[in-house]
């Protein structure tokens, strides 16, 4: 990148929240909505937003816990909107930023402009950071009343994180960023809702690479409408989300919240026999942020720590004795000979899995169409990943687990609402109709 630091500036903290400016008009939405696929090469799930002036569609990896938005501003960047966030003003603040850039050594453009306050960007499907100018921008995207989207809106001046062209290693062929969803006051939700004056909710409905079809994200409340008319936040189930103090992330600075989602998984049950577990290994450590369990976007498959690895495919495995297993294929550790195991409504007939939560009544149910992936004609695999001992985060619940399930994130009261499958709901996450109604 261009950037380079002469030395180190502290902002000055500000103890209120900067309202994105609106275009001028006197419509305010009650919801916003996004289409999102998944990249079958990547198996990343990505989204597409119009922005700068003139407006140009950017296609962007949707990362849950994303602190914010980054975007490529060396190569391509071109808009006459686009605005630095100058030192110690209050988007620093709210940006978290802890330094700024003194000296740029190139001409002024986007992403290298003098006194300006930088954040670090946070490739989490690399794992890398690197340090980013803030800048703002315009931002248009589609209102919806639940059913179908509806006129297109703007925000004037969305706060995101500017990087270079090297940092889009490891993302789907052209992405130019990522979505951050994450819990942060410049996260697209945050943004978003502070932009329209909606609830502070957000909610996601991935679809899978083999359907080849559009999922969906909303912005604000309810309802969440999926053909054929139904409804499908009356099927929430609820509980806490769970705020780990300290960041896991790579782009952090010492002593930040993570603001990635986590849930509290207290055990899990497989056809309803509990998996021997060492049950601390699913509580976060306050002081170092590890354990617990988080959701993920990133992560294409579910991700435990080693020995709740073990234990989940052992039982598995014993559940489903009649079945015969075969040679593993990387990177999932059971795999079972398929030719003899049929289907239904909400995917292969084998053991479900509880992720029980707050009470032994409440409990994230996965059926087979979640838990197991065609790797081969005749094979079929556990979609589990080991994580490895000692892992940050003792389980990460991966995108393939979270397809067409319905998830609502209400960031005001920190809980989660979710489906479990929609397939037994007679719909699926592609049941969207984004025709638009314009209204």
């Amino acid at each position: 990148m261009a950037l380079t630091h002469n030395f180190l500036l502290f902002c000055s903290l500000f103890p209120f929240f900067i309202i994105p400016s609106l275009s001028k008009t006197s419509f305010r939405p009650k919801a916003l909505v996004l289409p999102v696929s998944k990249d079958a090469s990547s198996l990343q799930y990505v989204t597409l937003m119009n922005q700068r002036t003139p407006l140009v569609p950017v296609k962007l990896t949707l990362d849950l816990g994303g602190q914010f938005q980054w975007v490529d501003c060396e190569e391509g960047y071109v808009s006459s909107s686009y605005k630095p966030v100058r030192c110690r003003s209050a988007q620093c603040a709210l940006a978290r930023s802890k330094s700024c850039v003194t000296e740029c050594y190139s001409s002024p453009r986007p992403g290298c402009n003098n006194n300006t306050c930088a954040v670090l960007p946070d490739n989490t499907v690399t794992r890398t950071a690197t340090s980013g100018e803030v800048g703002q921008d315009v931002v248009s995207i589609q209102s919806t009343d639940g059913s179908n989207p509806g006129r297109v809106v703007s925000v004037n001046k969305l706060i995101f994180a500017c990087s270079g062209t090297r940092f889009l290693e490891g993302l789907a062929s052209g992405v130019k960023g990522m979505a951050g969803f994450g819990r942060t006051k410049i996260s697209l939700p945050s943004q978003f809702s502070a932009a329209f004056s909606f609830n502070r909710k957000f909610a996601i409905c991935l679809t899978s690479a083999a359907s080849n079809a559009k999922g969906v994200v909303f912005f604000g409340d309810g309802p969440y409408v999926l053909l054929p008319g139904i409804e499908a936040s009356k099927f929430l189930i609820y509980t806490p989300l769970i705020l780990n103090p300290v960041s896991t992330a790579s782009g952090y600075f010492e002593g930040e919240p993570s603001s990635d989602y986590f849930i509290g998984v207290k055990s899990i049950k497989i056809n309803g026999k509990a998996v021997p577990l060492n049950t601390s290994l699913l509580s976060i450590d306050k002081i170092q942020g590890t354990g617990g369990t988080k959701i993920s976007t990133v992560n294409p498959y579910t991700v435990m720590e080693t020995t709740i690895y073990k234990a989940v495919i052992a039982t598995f495995v014993k559940e489903l004795a009649l079945v015969p297993r075969v040679a593993s294929v990387a990177p999932f550790g059971a795999c079972f000979n398929s030719t003899n195991i049929g289907s239904t409504r909400v995917g292969p007939p084998v053991p479900q899995i509880d992720l029980v939560l707050q009470s032994s009544k409440v409990f994230w149910r996965i059926f087979g169409a979640n838990s197991m992936v065609q790797v081969k004609s005749d094979v079929m695999c556990l979609g589990f990943v080991d994580g490895g001992l000692n892992p940050r985060t003792s389980i990460v619940i991966g995108g393939y687990q979270l397809e067409n399930n319905l998830l609502q994130f209400d960031l005001a009261t920190s809980r989660l609402g979710f489906s479990s499958s929609l397939l037994f709901r007679q719909t699926t996450c592609a049941n969207f109709n984004f025709t638009s109604n314009n209204v």
